[in-house]
């Protein structure tokens, strides 16, 4: 008796359709996931850059001089962050030397696919550093 094999063929190929799909579906999700990194990163080097211009302007004995405060390096960041969209929000916002702002910024990233291989709220976080230009 000779056995029939015809369609056999369907269903590997039907397996490797689900999974092209489901390596489609991940690759997606990857390149999503490293756009929102790196739109984060832009967004701390912003806020960072904004808080650079947070100085406060000193006279004292010595002359004149412009000096940061986390306080004003603080403001500027928020100000930033509520003009712009986005569900970003400020971690922390200091000036480690008086001359130089550095803004932490932390979001959630959510896939744009459903999918059972990707997890769902990822917690990412950035941080910028920008000099005052006048000193």
């Amino acid at each position: 008796m000779k056995r029939d094999d015809e369609g056999s063929v369907l269903l590997l190929a039907i397996g490797y359709a689900l999974l092209a799909i489901a390596v489609i579906f991940v690759c997606v999700c990857a390149t999503d996931l490293y756009i929102a990194q790196k739109r984060l990163d832009s967004l701390a080097d912003s806020a960072a850059l904004a808080g650079a211009d947070g100085f406060v302007f000193v006279v004292d004995g010595a002359g004149a001089r412009l000096e940061l405060t986390d306080e004003g390096v603080l403001e500027q960041a928020e100000a930033l962050l509520a003009a712009l969209p986005g569900s970003a929000s400020i971690v922390r916002a200091e000036t480690p030397d008086g001359v130089s702002a550095r803004v932490a910024v932390a979001g959630v990233w959510h896939p744009p696919l459903v999918s059972v291989f990707v997890p769902d709220g990822v917690a990412l976080e950035a941080t910028g550093i920008s000099r005052t230009a006048l000193q």
